[in-house]
């Protein structure tokens, strides 16, 4: 096994062309640790917003940035401690750095790949599909509500809104024009499209927003009173929220321990992905450049 090892970096804030593919030395699992040998990696926005320099307020880069979470391969070697994990196990989850051909994880941030679902597919379930289904639990979504998802042919409204039909609720899905076949395909009952001016519904129990900015503001008013407004895009404003008689909550990604439950889901078909496109590693910046572009279909990967 060579010392050195492949791997995106970035040395300072900047657009997609700050991404560098660099020769490092091969990092050593701590306590606790396992290192993965990285077969595919998820492009999130986090990812492009902590390069841009978006985030450099509440969540600054410590240089050389390591971009990439989401993760899927085998595992190369398990730090002190770890004793559930051995060399070859597929797994998927949430690693360090994983645009590269190795990237650290802790052991308990990874799940076993069931083995109906391949790499590719693994790699773009955890920080969607995790964020989805926390949006889904704190808005506590029940049988019969209804319930609309903001976005929902993108890389977390797409889970959203088929976690929302497992409990069977009555879900409507907005999306562009291009995406409303998709977002129908996905199960909604209702499949919005936004081009078209204010959607056509009101007085919902739930909405889940993915967009934020104007859509996330606009979301309040589309709500019964007693509603709840859920998103990882947008902070709620308490006065607003109070005005329309609603709850509303900002979200983050959800415990790394349902990722068991989510990777049964997907190989049962219960719950199903979209990859939008694939990307080698050394064209990372580009991954980033569509990732930016937003109204996408589905995840971006990078191919290690």
């Amino acid at each position: 096994m060579s010392k050195t090892f492949k791997a995106i970096e970035f040395d300072s804030y900047g657009g997609p062309e700050v991404l560098k593919l660099k020769t490092l030395p091969l990092p050593t699992p701590g306590a606790g640790e396992v290192l993965v040998k990285v077969r595919f990696a998820g492009v999130n926005p986090i990812d492009w917003k902590l390069r841009s320099g978006a985030y450099q307020a509440f969540m600054p880069v410590t240089f050389p940035g390591k971009p990439g979470i989401d993760v899927s391969g085998t595992i190369e070697a398990v730090g002190p401690g770890v004793t559930d994990w051995k060399k070859g196990q597929a797994v998927f989850g949430v690693a360090r750095g994983s645009y590269a051909q190795y990237a650290l994880a802790r052991a308990s941030d990874l799940a076993a790949k069931p083995d109906k679902v391949p790499f590719d597919v693994a790699a773009s379930l955890p920080v969607g599909a995790l964020t989805a289904w926390q949006l889904v639990e704190e808005a506590d979504v029940k049988a019969g509500q209804r319930v609309l998802v903001q976005g929902a042919a993108g890389g977390v409204g797409l889970f959203a809104l088929q976690f929302a039909k497992l409990r069977v609720a009555h879900v409507a899905g907005s999306s562009s024009t291009a995406n409303v076949e998709f977002v129908k395909h996905l199960g909604a009952d209702e499949a919005l499209d936004y081009s078209q001016g204010p959607l056509p519904v009101k007085d919902l129990d739930v909405v889940i927003d993915t967009v934020g900015g104007a859509v996330f503001e606009g979301s309040y008013a589309l709500l019964k009173k007693g509603g709840v407004l859920v998103s990882p895009a947008g902070q709620p404003n308490a006065e607003k929220a109070q005005a329309q008689g609603v709850t509303a909550k900002y979200v983050s990604r959800g415990a790394t321990s349902f990722l068991a439950t989510i990777g049964e889901l997907v190989a049962d078909r219960k719950v199903v992905t979209e990859i939008q496109k694939i990307f080698p590693l050394k064209d990372a910046a580009q991954a980033h450049a569509l990732s930016q572009g937003g109204h996408g279909r589905g995840r971006i990967l990078i191919r290690v």
